[in-house]
């Protein structure tokens, strides 16, 4: 099982983060946590190479942090991001956030901030990881309009564009939400499995507590459920499509 969108460089995780990540050793093949901000890079870096070969980063300036561009310098950041190339396997999480960003303008300068991460994973030939909330028509339009095709949708909740995504050739993310959402089970009963890959996108959606990768075991024993099939079938395949998509050095 492979956790593929996580966020060990939080604060949550501070007090117990390198022992978390050795229970996660003897559990899961693999964890990708994600860097979302400049100021998380180093740690996020750090910990790939502390535990290389079963932790991996994919990093990027989140959509919700638009309002912070004046103050970060954005070239510093791709290329610290372009220096470090061999220890990421994917940019992002990267796209559109229209729940926390209201105002226009700034959806605008969300949409720039976009396409150049689009430039960036093109030019290191890495996949990229999409956010989408409330904006996954717009985000679609401009990944189809630049051609990519090695495409993650995190935590993907837009069953009507479902088989858009498919249609595509893109990957959809799963995490805990299906143990909570309706909305989350249709859309991973409706979805391939050959389209589906396993998420926590802890330390949130714990659902009042913390949440972290080892929960991946609850999201596969509930896909198998929902598609009724093995659970060791739903971790062959989405384990498979994991080491595909980010190119990770593992054995399927």
């Amino acid at each position: 099982m492979i956790d593929v969108h996580c966020h060990l460089e939080q604060k949550d995780f501070d007090k117990d983060r390198e022992e978390l990540i050795e229970i996660c050793k003897t559990h899961l093949k693999a964890i990708i946590t994600c860097c979302a901000h400049p100021k998380d890079f180093d740690l996020t870096i750090n910990l790939a190479k502390k535990f290389k070969g079963f932790l991996f980063a994919t990093v990027s300036l989140h959509p919700e942090y638009v309002n912070e561009l004046e103050k970060i310098d954005l070239d510093s950041y791709f290329d610290r991001i372009k220096r470090e190339k061999d220890l990421i396997v994917g940019i992002g999480e990267t796209g559109l956030d229209y729940y926390w960003i209201k105002d226009e303008k700034l959806r605008e300068k969300q949409k720039e901030l976009f396409k150049k991460h689009i430039e960036l994973a093109r030019e290191l030939n890495l996949p990229l990881v999409i956010h989408a909330r409330d904006a996954f028509e717009d985000c679609i339009e401009i990944l189809e309009e630049f051609g990519c095709k090695e495409v993650l949708m995190h935590m993907f909740g837009a069953r009507n564009l479902l088989d858009r995504v498919i249609k595509n050739g893109w990957y959809i993310s799963v995490n805990t939400m299906i143990l909570k959402s309706k909305n989350y089970r249709k859309i991973a009963k409706k979805c391939p499995l050959d389209f589906i890959m396993t998420e926590t996108d802890s330390p949130w959606l714990g659902f009042g507590k913390r949440n972290d990768p080892l929960a991946i075991k609850k999201v596969v024993e509930k896909i198998a459920e929902i598609k009724k099939i093995p659970v060791e079938e739903v971790d062959r395949v989405t384990t498979k499509n994991a080491i595909e998509f980010f190119n990770l050095n593992l054995k399927p």
